[in-house]
């Protein structure tokens, strides 16, 4: 739009949209998505056991998951228990400084989770995170 002045000059009015405030949320957004996507990674549905600690998951792991039909996955591949301990060991890293998450139905017998964390252990792996959920805490008397 152009306005005229007194002299006969001509402006043009500055009625422009300032998208650098939209960029800025937008790339945070993309920070924040990609942080928490590690946790979204593994598309197996597995309803996880909750508990009273829960500590946030921040870096990327394989993802070792049992269903409730008792099926396991590394990562969302499934495979059979006694490959588990090969696929696990990566070349050229040391087991002992390697880490997994293992994520389990609640409803799995511990016989079956047992095996699995046999299976593990049979990589040398011994840093394991245990994937819960957060107990949903409602008021409690005294408080």
């Amino acid at each position: 739009m152009a306005f005229s002045t007194s002299n006969g000059q001509t402006r043009s009015s500055l009625a422009e949209i300032n998208i650098t405030p939209l960029v800025d949320v937008v790339l945070v957004l993309l920070v924040i998505f990609m942080i928490t996507e590690p946790v979204l990674q593994s598309g197996i549905e597995v309803n996880v056991p909750k508990t009273r600690t829960v500590k946030q998951i921040t870096e990327q792991r394989m993802v070792v998951t049992i269903d409730k039909d008792q099926n396991v996955f590394l990562n969302d591949q499934p495979i059979n228990i006694h490959d588990l301990p090969g696929r696990l060991h990566q070349a050229g890293v040391d087991p002992t400084h390697q880490s997994i998450y293992l994520r389990a139905d609640q409803t799995v017998p511990f016989g079956a989770f047992a095996t699995v964390m046999d299976a593990v252990k049979q990589s040398g792996i011994t840093n394991v995170s245990i994937v819960t959920q957060p107990l949903e805490t409602k008021g409690r008397a005294g408080e």
